[in-house]
C-alpha cells in the first residue's frame, strides 16, 4: 500500500472516540489509510514512495464531510433557477418580482416562484392581482414548507379546479374565501391537480437542477446528501427521477454522494411465489441498498401527515390557536399501514414523514408491526421530522432503534409561527435533540432544504441555540453542544443512513471525505459557527471545492 495524498499540519477532529484528534491524514485510492504515527511505515524505508500530493493545512481544522440526511436536491436546484421569493415581505414585493421576470418569458410559459414563506408576508396574495401581473400566464408559487402552493386563476382553470369548488381532495384542501371562491391556496394533496399539469418534468431539466444543487453543496462542505422522496407523490418530479441521478453521475455532474428515497407512490404490487409475503416494490425486486457509495437507493419515503406551519400535522391535542383542529393524516391510516408493511415485505427500509405526535404514534406502531412480520430492513428505519414528540414516544423509538430525524433550523426561520400553532408547552417537545441523545439514540444532521437553510454550519449553530427568528428561546431544553451537533452532522448522519462503518469518521478504512474549515468550530462563540469559512471540500481524496497549499 502507498499513499497518494498526505495532509499535514492540521487540527483534525476525527469523530473517533478512540482517537479524537490528529495532525496528519494519509489517503490512498479515496480511503483514509492512517493518521499521525500510523503513516510512518508508509513514508519511511526502502519501499516507501513519496505521496503524489502533499498538502499543508497550515493549522486549519479538518472534520469529516458533512452529511445532510434529509433534503430535496432537485427541488433545491430548481429554486436556484426559479423566481426567488425568499426575501419578500409584502404582496407588492411578489407582484414586482413576477413582473420583472415575465418580460423574458413566452406568452404561455408557467411563471414559477420558490422559497415563499407566507408567515413573513404582511397581507395576503390576491389571485386576481396575480392574473393581472402575469399577463394571462399561469402562476405557481411554491411555499417553503413544501406542503402548499399558491396559484392564480389561470392556473386553477388549467388544473380543472372550479371557481367555487364543492368537493375537497382527501388529505388536502382547496382553500376558499367566505363566499366559497377558491383563493388560489392549495394545501397538501390539493397540490396534485397542478402537479399533474407540469409532471413528469423533462428528464434533462431534472438532471440540470440536480447538478446545480450538487455544485452548491460543495461550497458548504456537504459531501453526502439523502434526498427524501423522488419519483412519485407530490414531492417527486418524474417517474424516471433516479435515472436522472444516474445521468448526472455519468456526466460527472453529481459531485456529492447521493442516497435517494423512492416515494411509496412509485411502488406497486409485486407478484411472487405463493409462500412469499405480500410485497410492494419496483420491478425486478429492486429495493433499499441498491447502488454504491456514490449513488444508492435508500428507504421508501411515506408521507403520513402534513406540516406545523400549515397546521396540518396530525396532533393528539388541538392546535393552540384553534383547539378543535387536530390536523389530519395524508390518507386512510389502515390503507397506509398496509402499503408500508408490504414495502417492508419487498425488502425496503422505512422512512415515515411524521410531524404531529398522532402521526408519530402511527409511524412507531407501523414500523414495529412491519419488523414483527418481516424482520429489520437493510438499513435503519426512520421517522422524519418529529414536530411534537412525547417522552413515551422517545422511549419506544429508543427501544426499537428507530432513528428520528429532526430539523433544528426550522426554529430559526419558522419558530414564531410554530410557537403560535403549538403554544409554549408543546414547544418543549418539538424537534428534539437533547432527549434523543439522553435516550441513547442516533442524532443525525439534516435541514429539509430548501424548506429551510441547508448550510451545515448554520444548522449546527441552530442545534446549539434553538432561537426563533425573533430571538426567542424555543424548546431550550433540547439544546446540544456544538461538539454534539458536529458529531450529528458527521458520525450520526452516517449511522442513520446505514454508512456508519464507511464514512462520517476520519479513521483507517473510511472514505476520504473531509472539510477544511477557516476556524475551529469548538473555539469560536456559538454565534459565529454559521460564519466559519469553508476552505476546501474533499470527496474521495479529491479536492472538489477550494484549495490547500500543495507541495
Amino acid at each position: 500500500m502507498r499513499l497518494d495524498t498526505l495532509i499535514y499540519n492540521a487540527e483534525v477532529l476525527t469523530g473517533d472516540r478512540a482517537r479524537p484528534r490528529a495532525s496528519r491524514i494519509g489517503i490512498w485510492q479515496g480511503l483514509i489509510v492512517g493518521l499521525d504515527e500510523q503513516l510512518d511505515p508508509l513514508l519511511q524505508g526502502p519501499d516507501a514512495a513519496s505521496p503524489l500530493q502533499v498538502f499543508d493545512a497550515k493549522g486549519a481544522c479538518i472534520v469529516a464531510g458533512f452529511n445532510d440526511v434529509h433534503a430535496h436536491s432537485v427541488w433545491f436546484g430548481q429554486t436556484l433557477l426559479d423566481i426567488d421569493l425568499a426575501e419578500v415581505t409584502t404582496p407588492d414585493d411578489v407582484y414586482a418580482a413576477i413582473a420583472l421576470r415575465i418580460a423574458d418569458m413566452e406568452a404561455d410559459e408557467w411563471v414559477i416562484c420558490s422559497n415563499f414563506n407566507p408567515l413573513q408576508l404582511t397581507g395576503s396574495l390576491d389571485r386576481d392581482r396575480l392574473d393581472g401581473v402575469a399577463l394571462g400566464r399561469p402562476v405557481l408559487i411554491k411555499h417553503r414548507s413544501g406542503h402548499a402552493y399558491t396559484v392564480n386563476g389561470v392556473a386553477l382553470g388549467l388544473a380543472g379546479i372550479d371557481e367555487y369548488p364543492t368537493t375537497q381532495p382527501e388529505g388536502g384542501e382547496i382553500v376558499t374565501d367566505d363566499r366559497g371562491r377558491a383563493t388560489g391556496l392549495l394545501d397538501e394533496n390539493a397540490m396534485r391537480a397542478v402537479q399533474d399539469l407540469l409532471q413528469p418534468e423533462a428528464f434533462g431539466s431534472v438532471a440540470e437542477a440536480l447538478a446545480a444543487a450538487s455544485k452548491h453543496y460543495l461550497t458548504e462542505g456537504l459531501t453526502s446528501v439523502t434526498d427524501a422522496g423522488i419519483a412519485g407523490g407530490w414531492i417527486g418530479h418524474t417517474p424516471r427521477e433516479f435515472a436522472a441521478y444516474q445521468l448526472a453521475a455519468d456526466r460527472g455532474l453529481l459531485k456529492h454522494r447521493a442516497q435517494t428515497m423512492i416515494t411509496i407512490d412509485a411502488l406497486h404490487d409485486l407478484p411472487g411465489h405463493a409462500h412469499d409475503p405480500a410485497a410492494r416494490g419496483l420491478d425486478a425486486g429492486i429495493r433499499s441498498g441498491v447502488g454504491d457509495d456514490r449513488l444508492q437507493i435508500g428507504p421508501v419515503k411515506v408521507f403520513t401527515d402534513g406540516s406545523l406551519l400549515g397546521a396540518t400535522a396530525a396532533m393528539t391535542e388541538g392546535y393552540a390557536h384553534c383547539q378543535h383542529h387536530h390536523g389530519y393524516m395524508q390518507g386512510d391510516p389502515e390503507t397506509m399501514r398496509t402499503a408500508v408493511i408490504e414495502a417492508a415485505g419487498a425488502g425496503w427500509a422505512l422512512a415515515l414523514h411524521a410531524i404531529g405526535d398522532a402521526a408519530i404514534d402511527f409511524a412507531i406502531e407501523t414500523i414495529t408491526e412491519a419488523r414483527r412480520i418481516h424482520g429489520p430492513g437493510p438499513m435503519p428505519d426512520r421517522i422524519e421530522h418529529g414536530g411534537v414528540v412525547r417522552d413515551d414516544q422517545i422511549a419506544l423509538m429508543a427501544a426499537q432503534k428507530i432513528v428520528l430525524v429532526p430539523q433544528p433550523y426550522f426554529i430559526s426561520v419558522f419558530g414564531e409561527g410554530m410557537l403560535h400553532n403549538l403554544g409554549p408547552d408543546r414547544a418543549t417537545l418539538s424537534y428534539p435533540a437533547r432527549r434523543l441523545l439522553d435516550a441513547g439514540m442516533i442524532l443525525p444532521g439534516s435541514s429539509d432544504r430548501p424548506v429551510a437553510h441547508g448550510a451545515p454550519l448554520a444548522v449546527i449553530q441552530a442545534f446549539a441555540q434553538r432561537l426563533t427568528e425573533a430571538g426567542n428561546p424555543y424548546g431550550s431544553n433540547e439544546r446540544v453542544t456544538v461538539a454534539q451537533a458536529l458529531h450529528a452532522y458527521t458520525v450520526g448522519s452516517a449511522r442513520a443512513t446505514g454508512w456508519g462503518h464507511n464514512k462520517g469518521t476520519l479513521a483507517n478504512g473510511y472514505l476520504a471525505d473531509l472539510v477544511v474549515l477557516g476556524a475551529h468550530p469548538l473555539d469560536v462563540p456559538v454565534t459565529e459557527v454559521a460564519h466559519i469559512p469553508i476552505v476546501a471540500t474533499m470527496v474521495g481524496g479529491v479536492i472538489v471545492y477550494g484549495q490547500l497549499d500543495a507541495h
